[in-house]
């Protein structure tokens, strides 16, 4: 299984903010600068290196001299903001060494998911990446709010390997890898080598971060792994710490824990529709629809409607939950909440009575649909 990395053309590496800071005076120069130089071996080889840093608060925590990580969210953009400085400087002069030309990337949650802006932002990596340059890519912690951002750069960085169908997600972590059990706890926990990022009892065995700095855990980085995998991407937990860890990587070393999945990769479209973290609102389906989207792969019809929650327009994402309030599937609604209240349970052929107009038939093409559930 090991091979696959071994002709992999196109890497999203993640690095964490426990592995950047040195001992809390700010940032690890030494260490950013063995990895600028591991990557500049992947370019050299012809290979795609996209990298996606946590850090800039950490480093603007240090920066301002404050004891801690704050809890406001205006403090934490002003951390970001001052240490965004330090955390572009020190890879531009890391990777300068290497006459390599990198480029800063901020996105937010609306640059993904709003459609014509993530397709502006793939152009954009896509032409980054033809001309040699590598995107250092970070959440615009800046200007995002709690109730807007991604979450962590595990998130985001899983969010980036869709963006772009990367072959392989790297997440560098202060850790060896997944292990059976915590071993913090356990000396004798066992390092998993390989697993299955769909199986439950692999998100059951990741824990919370050990460290104050970053917003990440090994449980977000298996959800990052099964998310990577809808188009297809093999996810590797590894110690960024080991010395030269992504050339061995690259020559197959079994390193860290190797995730994938059985489930098919997902086009495109669908990628980006199940990649959403925000639903405005919730379709509330009988059993009889939920058994037609999972069979057939149908499109969602306003029959098996049996309750509209939230307020939201046409054209905006919607999740898709049975009877017991579990997600099934999520689209882009054909019709706005007061309207899909109107006809919920009703035959399409009674739209234009119900409405006035009739714009589609189904709720959901199942062309904007994607199943949670497979």
């Amino acid at each position: 299984m090991r091979e696959r990395l071994t002709h992999a053309r196109r890497w999203v590496v993640k690095v964490g903010s426990s592995l950047l800071t040195a001992d809390g005076r700010g940032l690890d120069h030494d260490i950013i600068g063995a990895w600028t130089a591991d990557m500049s071996a992947l370019l050299d080889e012809g290979i795609e290196v996209v990298l996606v840093s946590s850090g800039s608060i950490a480093e603007g925590v240090v920066r301002l001299g404050w004891e801690r990580r704050p809890d406001s969210v205006h403090e934490l953009q002003a951390a970001a903001a001052v240490g965004q400085m330090g955390l572009i400087r020190a890879y531009e002069t890391g990777f300068q060494r290497f006459d390599r030309v990198a480029a800063q990337v901020l996105l937010t949650h609306e640059d993904l998911s709003n459609r014509r802006r993530y397709l502006n932002a793939r152009a954009t990596l896509r032409s980054l990446l033809d001309n040699n340059v590598l995107p250092i890519i970070n959440e615009n912690d800046t200007v995002t709010t709690d109730e807007i951002r991604l979450g962590d750069n595990d998130t985001l960085a899983a969010m980036v390997a869709n963006l772009i169908a990367a072959d392989v997600l790297v997440l560098l972590t202060d850790q060896e890898g997944l292990f059976d059990s915590d071993p913090r706890n356990n000396p004798d926990a066992r390092l998993l080598e390989r697993a299955n990022a769909s199986d439950p009892a692999i998100l059951a065995l990741a824990g919370p971060s050990a460290s104050g700095l970053g917003r990440g855990g090994m449980s977000t980085k298996v959800q990052a792994a099964e998310r990577a995998a809808q188009s297809g991407t093999t996810t590797v937990i590894a110690n960024g710490r080991v010395p030269k860890v992504l050339t061995r990587l690259r020559n197959g070393e079994p390193l860290g824990t190797m995730l994938t999945s059985d489930q098919r990769p997902r086009d495109a479209r669908k990628r980006w529709l199940s990649s959403q973290l925000h639903a405005h609102g919730t379709l509330v389906l009988d059993s009889g629809a939920c058994r037609v989207l999972h069979d057939k792969g149908s499109s969602l019809l306003a029959a098996g409607i049996t309750e509209v929650r939230g307020d939201f327009h046409r054209g905006e994402l919607v999740s898709c939950v049975n009877s017991e309030g579990q997600e099934i599937a999520r689209g882009l609604t054909n019709y706005g909440a007061a309207d899909c209240r109107r006809v919920a349970g009703r035959s399409s052929a009674r739209f234009g009575e119900l409405l006035g107009y009739v714009a589609e038939p189904e709720l959901i093409h199942r062309d904007n649909l994607v199943l949670i559930a497979e």
